[in-house]
C-alpha cells in the first residue's frame, strides 16, 4: 500500500517491442535476514555489504534492534538507504515485535527471543495472522520456552537461556521452521537436533542449505545425520563480514521479461555457485527455449564486479515460449513467475510438488488460478499445484493479494497484454523497493 493506507493501482506496460536492457538487481533477502540473525548472535561485530532494505528485512533490523543489538550504518545511525550496516549484539531482553507479513521474522526471531530475559510480544499483518506457526511454536515449548498463543499474536517469554536438545518438528508447511530453529540452536545449552517427521521431503531444500552454509561460515558444528533430521552443536558464533549476493528470485520476473518479448536482458553480479534457490531460473528459461549464458565479469561493470565467482547472467528470448512439466517443489518461490511464463507458453504446463505455497503470503495457488483464469487463461488448481493451458489473453484487473510475486507475475503477464491492472503494487516494497521505476527503465533500455 502507499503511505497514506491506499492501494496503489498500476497500469502493468505493455513491451511494444523485444527487450534490450541491463537490470542491477538489489541484495538477497533470505541471505540478509539470515546474516542480520547470526550477526545478533556473534560473540563480535559483523559488517554486512550489499544487504537488501526492504519491509522485510528492515523488520528483522527493528526486531532484532528491539532484543538488544544494535545495528547502524558505516558512518553512524542506520540510514534508510544504507546497504552496509554494521551489528554489534547485545544482552538479549523482551520487546515487542512487528513482523508484518515477513515468514522469516515470524519464524527466525522466536528462538532468538527464546533466549532472551523477559517477555516478547509478536503480531503484524492480518493476513500474517492466518499463516502456518504453531509448528516452531511447539518446538521451543518442547525445548523448554514460555509460549502463549499458537499463532500471531503470540507471546515468548525467555530466562536468558534455553536449554534445547532433541525436538521433532512437520516442517512441510516451510523450510523456515527448520532454518528458524538451527540459525540460533548454537546458544542453546544442548545446541539442537531437529527432525522433521512427515513423510514428504522439507519444501524448499536449498533455502535449509543456505542456513547449513552460513552456520558454517561462522564456525558452528552442523551435520545432518540423515535427509530429514540435523544437528547443531553448542558453542560460539563467531562475528563474520559478509557479502550479499544480489536477490536471484527477485531477478527471475526481468528475466522472465526478456523470454516474453523475444528480447535480451542481463543481470550483473550473477553468482556462479550460490545457495539461492532463484538460480533455478536458468534451467527453467533454458527448458522453455530461452538462452541462458553466464558471462565473466567486466572489469567495468561495476563496483563488485571484480569478485572472483560473479559474471553477467544473460537471457535471450525464443520465439515461441515451450511448455513445461516441472517439480516445483525446492523452488517453490519461483511459482508465481513460471506460471506467468507458462501462460504465454505455446503448449499446456503442468506445475507440481507446490502444495505448500497455500500457506505463504497467500494462498498462492488459488490465487494464481483465480488471476489467470480472469485474464483469460485455463487454469486447472490441482492437489500439489495447477495445469495451466494458455490461451488468448485479455485485460483485467489483477489481485496482488498484498503478495510481492503476485503482484510481479501480473507486471509479466501485462507485458503481453494490454489493460492489465495490479492493485497493490507497492507490495512489491517487501523485498523489492522501486520495483516500478526498476520495470520501466527496464523497458525504457536504461541499465
Amino acid at each position: 500500500m502507499g503511505d497514506n493506507g491506499q492501494v496503489n493501482h498500476w497500469n502493468a506496460p505493455v513491451a511494444a517491442a523485444p527487450l534490450d536492457a541491463e537490470v542491477a538487481v538489489p541484495g538477497s533477502k533470505s541471505l540478509t535476514n539470515r546474516a542480520l540473525v547470526l550477526a545478533a548472535l556473534a560473540e563480535g561485530p559483523s559488517r554486512l555489504t550489499g544487504a537488501l532494505r526492504s519491509r522485510d528485512t528492515d523488520l528483522m533490523i527493528a526486531a532484532l534492534q528491539a532484543l538488544g543489538a544494535r545495528i547502524e550504518g558505516p558512518d553512524g545511525p542506520l540510514a534508510a538507504d544504507d546497504t552496509e550496516l554494521v551489528i554489534t549484539p547485545g544482552e538479549l531482553r523482551g520487546a515487542h515485535i512487528d513482523c508484518g507479513l515477513a515468514g522469516t521474522v515470524m519464524r527466525f526471531v522466536p528462538p532468538l527471543a527464546a533466549l532472551a530475559t523477559g517477555t516478547s510480544t509478536f503480531d503484524g499483518d492480518p493476513a500474517a495472522r492466518t499463516r502456518p506457526q504453531s509448528t516452531v511454536l511447539d518446538a521451543l515449548r518442547a525445548l523448554g520456552a514460555g509460549i502463549q498463543g499458537d499463532s500471531l499474536p503470540f507471546t515468548v517469554t525467555g530466562t536468558g537461556r534455553l536449554k534445547g536438545g532433541r525436538v521433532e518438528m512437520d516442517a512441510s508447511a516451510s523450510s523456515q521452521f527448520i532454518s528458524g530453529m538451527l540459525l540460533s540452536a548454537a546458544r542453546f545449552d544442548e545446541g539442537v537436533e531437529v527432525v522433521h517427521t512427515a513423510p514428504t521431503p522439507v519444501p524448499s531444500g536449498p533455502h535449509v542449505e543456505m542456513t547449513l552454509e552460513m552456520l558454517r561460515e561462522a564456525g558452528v558444528t552442523v551435520e545432518q545425520p540423515t535427509g530429514s533430521s540435523w544437528r547443531v552443536a553448542p558453542g560460539p558464533i563467531s562475528a563474520v563480514d559478509r557479502v550479499i549476493e544480489p536477490d536471484l528470485s527477485n531477478a527471475t520476473p526481468f528475466l522472465a521479461a526478456a523470454a516474453v518479448t523475444g528480447g535480451t536482458v542481463r543481470v550483473p553480479h550473477w553468482p556462479s555457485t550460490t545457495t539461492q534457490p532463484g538460480d533455478a531460473i536458468r534451467d527453467i528459461l533454458q527448458s522453455m527455449g530461452a538462452t541462458v549464458t553466464l558471462e565473466p565479469a567486466d572489469d567495468g561493470a561495476g563496483e563488485r564486479a571484480d569478485l572472483a565467482g560473479y559474471g553477467t547472467l544473460v537471457v535471450v528470448g525464443p520465439e515461441r515460449l515451450s511448455p513445461v512439466e516441472m517439480d516445483l517443489s525446492a523452488i517453490g518461490e519461483l511459482t508465481p513467475t513460471v506460471a506467468a511464463l507458462c501462460a504465454l507458453a505455446d503448449g499446456p504446463s503442468r506445475l507440481t510438488g507446490i502444495a505448500h505455497l497455500r500457506g505463504h503470503e497467500t494462498d498462492r495457488l488459488a490465487a494464481l488460478a483465480a488471476e489467470l483464469g480472469a485474464v483469460g487463461c485455463g487454469v486447472t488448481e490441482l492437489d500439489d499445484g495447477l495445469q495451466i493451458t494458455p490461451a488468448p489473453l485479455r485485460g483485467a484487473p489483477w489481485r496482488a493479494y498484498a503478495d510481492h510475486r503476485m503482484a510481479t507475475a501480473g507486471a509479466i503477464i501485462g507485458l503481453a497484454t494490454a489493460g492489465v491492472e495490479v492493485d497493490d503494487i507497492d507490495s512489491t516494497s517487501k523485498t523489492m523497493p522501486g520495483f516500478t521505476r526498476m520495470w520501466s527503465d527496464m523497458l525504457a533500455g536504461r541499465g
